[in-house]
């Protein structure tokens, strides 16, 4: 009897240039990605050029009507966090497409598979750069951070990564590659006049989206930033169609994007950083907006477990720093051990980072803005330069390593990481969360973009008992249920993957789950494009079952 995976490869090969791998090393490497998943690809396929992805698509196309499990999940770095880019069939491995096309004054022009370090080296050539970067942004290539509509530090101010993607080139469902950008209606009117699957999409769409406007734009979660399901309202606004918007965001399930085209903006070179250390979480309103009223480029967050973690793991924060001293790293960390040893941690650390094009300026808004909290009789701190700053961004951005890395028999368990509220709701919400977390006895740390109310809530937990397994859904409902009560967001930039998929239809309701259903139908009938993600999700069952045990 025939191998199944090797009449796959011997059919696929005459049409296929790149690699098609069945190893048993080359499947691991793409089993797992950032998430607490683990799913065996049948073959990962790494295309050398559109062409590939073209007969692919089409290959998988024809096949899928006698094979239904047969499909197509894009993969770039693999740093998601949600278990998005896993599949037990075809992975399709963008690497060897990462060719930076062209970088201007206002746009780049790039390949999925191209690492976001390497274009930010490219755009600072010119001093630009692509602000929706994630804390991964050494890892990360820019194919996933258009699946996932990524954002980071910087998005308070700039925004999410849909902003700043102006055209896309995707291969459809049909095989072939189209692009994608704004359309005024009357260029709309003759993209759905086309006897192509191009021009079913567009009729399609935009009939879905006209007939339920006043539906679809109420949906739109009241948060400033959110990557949970599609963004169906944000496509038309009855003066542009747009359906990179649409795109962005949609973790490969629409099509398989194979050129980007983003908007570059020139960076402040002055900044000053405004440390807030708060024991009192009632006050956390007041602080952060007058704080926003001075207009901060970041406003960022972390809690006193990951004060705690990185006090207790200091080498790991000096191996971060590596370019400067010991002896002058331990002076800059005395207060943060004094604060250990006289129990005075805070319970939040806020880093509000002031940015311009003069440094007096920058620093009297810094001033100004700890000048308004005065009164609060909080502990503050301006770091004048980078090194100053060095430390609290490393504490930052290495939270989730520090746990990664010294989590002992148990392991970093992202499932509950991406929720968002107003920053308004957090004093009352913060302490209803933590009651949650507790009953279930979980280590845990919580940093984000307090700006945005976006929390990144990463436990520690021992992913072999099957008792934590269940845990993780059972808790999710809860923290779910609590976020949508304040009208918050799921996912606010690592998107559904695995994850958050089977919750989707508790955040928007039957009737906006559907329209999601039909986006997809739209798009991809046969369902070969990433299935089990955003709709039509996998069985409750398979996402226990693909909890990694085995670290």
């Amino acid at each position: 009897m025939n191998n199944p995976i090797t009449e796959i490869k011997d059919a696929l090969r005459p049409h296929f240039k790149g690699e098609l791998l069945e190893d048993d090393a080359s499947c691991a490497a793409c089993a797992n990605d950032a998430s607490i998943f683990e799913v065996t690809p049948l073959l990962v396929a790494r295309p050398r050029d559109v062409d590939d992805i073209k007969n692919i698509v089409r290959f998988v196309s024809e096949h899928n009507k006698k094979n239904p499990a047969l499909s197509i999940t894009p993969r770039a770095a693999g740093t998601g966090m949600a278990g998005g880019a896993l599949t037990p069939s075809i992975v399709l491995e963008v690497k060897n497409l990462n060719t930076i096309k062209e970088v201007t004054d206002t746009y780049a022009v790039t390949e999925p598979g191209v690492f976001y370090r390497d274009l930010e080296r490219a755009t600072l050539e010119r001093n630009r750069i692509m602000p929706s970067y994630p804390a991964s942004k050494q890892l990360c290539a820019v194919g996933g951070m258009v699946g996932t509509n990524a954002s980071g530090e910087k998005t308070l101010n700039y925004g999410s990564t849909d902003r700043y993607v102006q055209k896309l080139k995707v291969v459809l469902a049909d095989g072939n590659e189209y692009s994608f950008g704004p359309l005024t209606k009357n260029e709309l009117d003759e993209k759905t006049k086309l006897t192509t699957f191009e021009g079913e999409v567009y009729r399609k769409m935009y009939d879905l989206i006209e007939k339920n406007y006043e539906i679809i734009k109420s949906a739109k979660p009241r948060v400033s930033k959110n990557c949970a399901g599609y963004s169906l309202w944000n496509v038309w606004d009855r003066t542009t169609f747009d359906l990179t918007k649409l795109f962005t965001g949609s973790e490969g399930t629409l099509g398989i994007t194979t050129e980007i085209t983003f908007k570059l903006v020139e960076p402040k070179p002055q900044t000053k950083l405004l440390v807030i250390f708060i024991r009192d979480l009632e006050k956390l309103p007041e602080v952060v907006g007058a704080v926003l009223n001075h207009k901060p480029e970041t406003f960022e967050s972390y809690d006193d477990n990951t004060l705690k973690f990185a006090i207790r793991f200091f080498p790991d924060i000096m191996r971060s720093l590596k370019a400067r001293g010991f002896f002058k790293l331990a002076i800059n960390f005395i207060p943060e051990f004094f604060m250990a040893l006289t129990g005075g941690i805070p319970k939040l650390v806020l880093l509000a980072e002031f940015t311009g094009t003069e440094e007096g300026e920058v620093l009297a808004r810094a001033e100004t803005a700890r000048r308004d909290i005065s009164s609060l009789g909080l502990k503050t701190y301006i770091a004048v330069n980078k090194e100053d700053a060095e430390k609290y961004w490393t504490i930052r951005h290495e939270s989730f390593n520090l746990l990664r890395h010294h989590g002992g028999k148990k392991r970093t368990a992202p499932f509950i990481e991406d929720i968002v509220v107003a920053p308004s709701h957090l004093p009352e919400f913060l302490p209803r969360l933590t009651k949650l977390l507790n009953e279930h006895k979980l280590v845990y740390t919580v940093a984000g973009h307090i700006g945005d109310g976006n929390l990144h809530i990463i436990p520690l937990m021992d992913l072999r008992k099957t008792a934590e397994r269940d845990m993780i859904l059972e808790l999710s409902k809860k923290v779910f249920a609590l976020v949508l009560e304040y009208g918050g967001s799921i996912s606010g930039e690592h998107n559904d993957g695995l994850i958050r998929t089977p919750f989707l239809k508790q955040m928007y309701g039957e009737a906006i789950y559907k329209l999601f259903e039909e986006t997809k139908n739209i798009f991809d009938p046969q369902h070969i494009f990433n299935p089990g993600k955003k709709v039509f999700g996998n069985s409750i069952e398979f996402v226990k079952e693909h909890i990694d045990k085995v670290y």
